[in-house]
């Protein structure tokens, strides 16, 4: 895993090398940095939620969901949850990984996780709504998004 590139979409196989499982295909690396620890010297739960809008808004643009310019769906982020499994420390390698699970007309599921050395580390979810450029009225999501959904990712329409 140390010949990854940091902070850059990884491919297929630069996933699998890194112990990602099958079923991920879009995934960033990078190490853990000091800022990132609490006073137990783990990564701090809300730099796990750092991590996973670090690769959401990637991932946004790779699907067609948004390149945040003008005119752009505006995607909010309605619920965020993290379940911890293992500790990461000080210097630890890792990958973050994101997929859409199912979706409907203006809302989606996202599922994430981070592996180190090929072990689960956390899993996270969270639901987004596409919304007009008001950011109050609620529109559909692309269809090239949600192509992308079913064919990169597996995702189930709801």
């Amino acid at each position: 895993m140390t010949d990854l590139p940091f902070l850059t979409p990884l491919s297929p196989d630069q996933l699998h090398a890194a112990g990602v499982p099958d079923g991920w295909s879009f995934g960033m690396a990078d190490i853990v940095r000091f800022h990132e620890l609490d006073s137990l010297n783990h990564v701090n739960n809300v730099a796990y939620f750092r991590w996973f809008e670090s690769l959401r808004i990637p991932y946004f643009q790779a699907y067609d969901l948004s390149n945040y310019q003008p005119g752009d769906p505006t995607l909010v982020v309605m619920t965020n949850t993290a379940k911890y499994h293992a500790p990461l420390f000080l210097n630890d390698r890792y990958v973050t990984v994101a997929r859409t699970a199912s979706f409907r007309q203006n809302s989606f599921r996202m599922e994430y996780a981070v592996f180190s050395e090929g072990a689960l580390k956390t899993t996270g979810d969270c639901i987004v709504v596409c919304l007009e450029a008001d950011a109050a009225t609620k529109c559909a999501l692309p269809k090239a998004a949600t192509r992308a959904f079913v064919n990169r990712d597996g995702a189930i329409k709801e």
